[in-house]
């Protein structure tokens, strides 16, 4: 079992105010096509909850049953991809099936993420029932990532969720700046650097594969701290983007 991590700092820990948190923001966020891959962000949902819920309302209801969940490794040093070697994740809305496949495990590379973690009880919120793919990616390249997507890629009750933030610690404005030019380069499948995205990594993978299958990306939402908690000096950058096949 994978258990918590973050559960009582960046989400409630207490199950009936998490599932009331969460409800909350997606009611305030709009409807639209169920898409084929989402990139939502992963801080606290006071920061990025509503840009998160933005992404997650997209797939609301959505006859899905898997979900292939790939974020950034902040603490652990790890070389590609990597499972976190459990049957299961826990949130404190219970336990989602980890699925068996043929990919490397690193316990260490999930034991403190909350890239992936907090993602998980919108996905819980919003789906009916679903199994997971939770994968930690480090170093890896665009075509390393791209080739695990097409691995995993699956019909339309698969859906592919990426974790990551955008710009960090940047005054607002400039913000603003920077994470509109990233906004234009996930538009356009091309690709990002690390100093653009923490998840830089998963996303450029995303691109490489949804480029290779003629995806069309979509803005959602573009935000940062500074308009949803916190003060404009130095803020994080967040974005919601979703993808439909052709």
């Amino acid at each position: 079992m994978r258990a918590p991590a973050v559960a009582g700092s960046f989400y409630p820990a207490d199950p009936s105010q998490l599932r009331e948190t969460v409800a909350r923001l997606l009611a305030g966020a709009a409807y639209g096509a169920p898409p084929k891959a989402l990139i939502a962000p992963h801080a606290g949902y006071a920061y990025s909850g509503p840009i998160a819920a933005s992404a997650f309302r997209r797939v609301e209801d959505a006859p899905l049953s898997r979900v292939v969940l790939l974020g950034p490794s902040h603490f652990a040093p790890l070389r590609g991809l990597a499972l976190p070697g459990a049957a299961a994740m826990r949130t404190p809305l219970g336990d989602i099936r980890v699925e068996e496949i043929s990919l490397p495990q690193d316990p260490r590379a999930h034991a403190d993420e909350h890239s992936l973690e907090v993602e998980v009880p919108f996905l819980q919120v919003a789906l009916r029932s679903f199994t997971l793919v939770p994968l930690a990616v480090g170093d890896a390249t665009p075509d390393e990532v791209a080739g695990v997507l097409e691995q995993l890629w699956g019909g339309a009750s698969t859906l592919i969720v990426v974790s990551s933030d955008l710009s960090h610690y940047l005054p607002y404005t400039d913000a603003q700046r920077a994470d509109a030019a990233s906004a234009k380069e996930i538009l356009a499948l091309g690709r990002l650097t690390p100093d653009d995205a923490c998840g830089a990594a998963p996303v450029n993978g995303l691109l490489l594969a949804a480029k290779r299958r003629g995806l069309r990306a979509e803005l959602i939402d573009l935000r940062n701290s500074g308009d949803t908690a916190g003060d404009r000096k130095r803020v994080v950058g967040y974005g919601a983007f979703a993808f439909y096949e052709k």
